[in-house]
C-alpha cells in the first residue's frame, strides 16, 4: 500500500525520519512530500535515502532525488500522486497547515494534493502549547474531523519552545498505530469476539403504532465496522436502521427489547468484550392492541411497564468480560453516567450530551466522554463516530487485557 507523508516546517520534522522507517516495518511504500518551511529543519536528500524515491519539494520541480527536468508530467504530478495513494498523512501537521486544509488554500504541492486526493488523510499536530490552544486551532481541526480527517493528538509533556503541555508531536507507535488502523492493516482485536448492540427498539402499541425513539444506528454500525477491520469476530444485534450490515459481521436483526435481549444473551457468552450501543426503549405497553385503534374524542391512556434491562442483567453475570453501555442525556450527564456506571455493573458508560450540536441523533459525528469504574473521565472532541469508535475499542482492549 503507497502512503504520502506530508512533512510541515516544525522541530518536530527530525521524527518524521524515524516514522518512515516504521511505516516501512508494515511493508508501506512511502513517498515523502515536504514544504518549504520543513527544508529549514530536515533535508530533502534524508527522506530520499531512506526511501528510495524522490521526495516531492516543489509543485513543478522534479524534487530531490530525480535527475528529471520539470516537464509536463511533473506539472500534474499532484494529480497522479492523487489517485495512487491509499492515505495520505502528515506528521508533523503545523497549525499552519491544519487552517489551510480547513479552508481549502491550495498554494504548494501538499496542499493541492490534500484537495486532489480522495484516500483517507490522517493529520498528527505538533506545535507551541497556546497555538494548539487557540480557538481557531481548535475550529479547524473540529471542520477537518468533521470531514471525516483523523487526527491523531498531540502529547503532552516539555516542548521544544520550553513550555509544557500539549502539542509535543504523538509518539512514532501511536501515529504507526493510527495509519495501520486506517488502512485496515491493524489487527490488534484478533481473537476477540466482540458483541455489540445498534439502533433502537420498537414496541408495538397496535399493529400500526409503536414506540420508539431517535437512534440511527450510526454509533453502533461503526463500532462494527472498526472492531471488524482491526481482527475482531464481530456479532451485531440491530434494532430497526436503514443502514446496511458491514461487510464480514454477523449481523441479527430483532425489533423489540425481548428480542434483543434474548438475541444478546443468547451469545453474551460466547463474548470477551460486549458494547450496548443500543437505544433500548425503557418502556412498552402493558396490553397491545390485537387490531388498530380507532380515533375517538375522548382522551387516551396508554399504560407503560419497564422493558427488560438488558445491560444490568449483563452486568450481573459479567465475569471477566469487559462491559461497555452508553448514556445518551439531555443534562446533567456526569452525574447521570457516573450513577449509570455503578449501578449497571459495567467496566465503562460511553456518554453525550443528545442536544449539542454534532453529538445527537443521526448525525456523522459524535461528542463523548469515556467515563470508566477508576474514576478516569476521557473527554473526546466533536470527531466522527468511526473515529469515536476506534477510541472506544482502543479503551475496550486496555480494559481487556487488565480483566485477563
Amino acid at each position: 500500500m503507497r502512503i504520502a507523508l506530508g512533512v510541515t516546517g516544525g522541530v518536530a520534522a527530525y521524527k518524521a525520519a524515524e516514522l518512515v522507517r516504521r511505516l516501512q516495518q508494515e511493508k508501506l511504500d512511502v513517498q515523502v512530500v515536504m514544504t518549504r518551511s520543513a527544508r529549514e529543519f530536515i533535508t530533502p536528500l534524508t527522506f530520499a535515502a531512506l526511501t528510495g524515491q524522490k521526495v516531492i519539494t516543489d509543485m513543478f520541480g522534479a524534487g530531490a532525488g530525480s535527475s528529471d527536468a520539470p516537464n509536463v508530467e511533473s506539472a500534474i504530478e499532484h494529480i497522479a500522486v492523487a489517485q495512487r495513494i491509499d492515505l495520505l498523512l502528515v506528521a508533523p501537521a503545523t497549525a499552519d497547515i491544519l487552517a489551510k486544509f480547513a479552508h481549502g488554500v491550495a498554494d504548494d504541492f501538499l496542499t493541492t494534493l490534500y484537495l486532489a486526493t480522495k484516500a483517507p488523510v490522517a493529520v498528527a499536530p505538533a506545535m507551541n502549547v497556546n497555538m494548539w490552544e487557540h480557538p481557531a486551532t481548535q475550529a479547524n481541526l473540529q471542520t477537518l474531523r468533521e470531514r471525516g480527517v483523523h487526527v491523531v493528538d498531540p502529547d503532552e509533556g516539555y516542548l521544544a519552545c520550553g513550555m509544557t503541555g500539549a502539542g509535543r508531536l504523538a509518539g512514532i507507535e501511536t501515529i504507526a498505530s493510527a495509519v495501520c488502523r486506517v488502512l485496515g492493516l491493524q489487527r490488534d482485536l484478533a481473537g476477540e469476539t466482540i458483541l455489540i448492540t445498534a439502533g433502537p427498539t420498537a414496541e408495538d402499541i397496535d399493529p400500526v403504532r409503536f414506540l420508539t425513539n431517535r437512534s440511527s444506528g450510526k454509533m453502533g454500525y461503526s463500532l462494527a465496522a472498526a472492531a471488524q477491520r482491526r481482527g475482531a469476530h464481530v456479532i451485531l444485534v440491530s434494532g430497526p436502521t436503514d443502514l446496511a450490515a458491514p461487510e464480514g459481521v454477523d449481523w441479527v436483526p430483532v425489533r423489540t427489547t425481548s428480542e434483543m435481549r434474548a438475541a444478546v444473551l443468547e451469545r453474551a457468552a460466547d463474548s470477551s468484550i460486549i458494547i450496548k450501543a443500543a437505544a433500548v426503549s425503557d418502556y412498552r405497553p402493558v396490553s397491545p392492541q390485537a387490531q388498530k385503534m380507532k380515533r375517538g374524542t375522548a382522551n387516551l391512556t396508554i399504560e407503560l411497564e419497564p422493558t427488560p434491562d438488558i445491560l444490568s442483567e449483563l452486568g450481573r453475570n459479567k465475569g471477566s468480560r469487559v462491559l461497555i453501555g452508553f448514556a445518551a442525556e439531555t443534562e446533567h450527564v456526569a452525574e447521570s453516567a457516573r450513577a449509570k456506571l455503578a449501578r449497571k455493573g459495567a467496566d465503562m458508560i460511553v456518554a453525550n450530551d443528545v442536544t449539542q450540536q454534532g453529538a445527537g441523533f443521526d448525525t456523522d459525528t459524535n461528542i463523548v466522554t469515556l467515563f470508566l469504574n477508576d474514576s478516569r473521565e476521557i473527554a473526546l472532541p466533536k470527531m466522527s463516530k468511526s473515529d469515536v469508535a476506534d477510541r472506544i475499542l482502543d479503551q475496550a482492549l486496555e480494559l481487556r487485557h487488565q480483566n485477563k
